[in-house]
């Protein structure tokens, strides 16, 4: 049995044995490249999700109709990788081994790995989808093997080649895209060829991860590393329609930074979105 968190994501305050889905905070940002601050994201979120509602007028589903556990936010080593990697990783195997679905917010897209790590033990036949604007393919990022800019590399070296699917792609070294094209799948831009994929992975366990920057910084300004020529929140929200018809085992949400927008519009967005997937994944 674990507690639930006091300061909890609207509607999502239920008990850990009588729940499918576990949330947790990762609030790390020490890899970051550009503009710090997506530590933040996990509890800022918990306290503007009381500014939209339980219920789904897209899904006619509502929050309050399933079981979600929030155990709140992880406690971290800042400036530490290897130790917030490895407290990831022991958190969403407890979660796993309960047989509920670990959700975890971030934090900075370096945080996946922990959490992939864990799923990869339980499903060795483990596929990623991930959205996101940057390739994060790199060997390495200014000496740090551990980084946001090389977090799906790390991810690559767990799961091997044709096991990652990349979508909204539109930055990244040159070396970075030709990795991407000799061992994974990457569509750039946009969410074309996403239904063939879909079809590919039925039956398959997935990982899902969501880097925010996928979205145009028109719509989604908060964020450390913003790229002109996202998609829109109509059309991340219909992708995330379409994938939720996978097995996902584990999922994140990561790089909202709230402090670089103070109209508080990302982290509507970013609220919104994260009761979209839940009502969406909740079997």
């Amino acid at each position: 049995m674990r507690n639930k968190n006091i300061h909890t994501f609207i509607g999502c305050d239920n008990e850990y044995n009588e729940s499918k889905i576990a949330i947790f905070g990762a609030p790390f940002d020490s890899t970051t490249s550009f503009r710090p601050g997506t530590r933040f994201a996990s509890a800022v979120m918990r306290n503007e999700s009381f500014g939209i509602e339980t219920y789904s007028p897209y899904q006619d589903k509502d929050l309050e109709d399933i079981k979600v556990f929030d155990g709140g936010d992880l406690e971290l080593s800042f400036g530490n990788s290897e130790s917030t990697l490895q407290d990831i990783q022991d958190e969403t195997a407890k979660i796993l081994k309960d047989g509920k679905i670990p959700f975890m917010i971030g934090g900075e897209h370096s945080v996946t790995l922990g959490a992939v790590r864990a799923v990869a033990e339980k499903y060795p036949d483990l596929h990623i989808i991930q959205f996101d604007a940057h390739t994060d393919l790199r060997d390495e990022y200014l000496g740090q093997y551990y980084s946001h800019a090389s977090v799906i590399r790390r991810c690559w070296d767990i799961v091997g080649d044709d096991r990652i699917f990349q979508f909204g792609i539109r930055s990244g070294e040159r070396d970075e895209w030709k990795f991407a094209k000799e061992h994974l799948h990457t569509t750039k831009f946009n969410f074309d060829e996403l239904d063939e994929v879909v079809e590919k992975l039925k039956g398959k366990p997935v990982y899902f991860t969501l880097d925010l920057d996928v979205l145009d910084p028109s719509e989604f300004p908060g964020t450390g590393t913003p790229e002109a020529g996202g998609v829109t929140f109509v059309e991340l929200h219909k992708a995330i329609e379409k994938i939720s018809q996978l097995n996902i085992v584990g999922l994140d949400m990561n790089e909202l930074s709230p402090v670089y927008d103070q109209s508080g519009q990302s982290t509507a967005l970013a609220c919104k979105l994260l009761r979209e997937i839940l009502l969406f994944i909740y079997k």
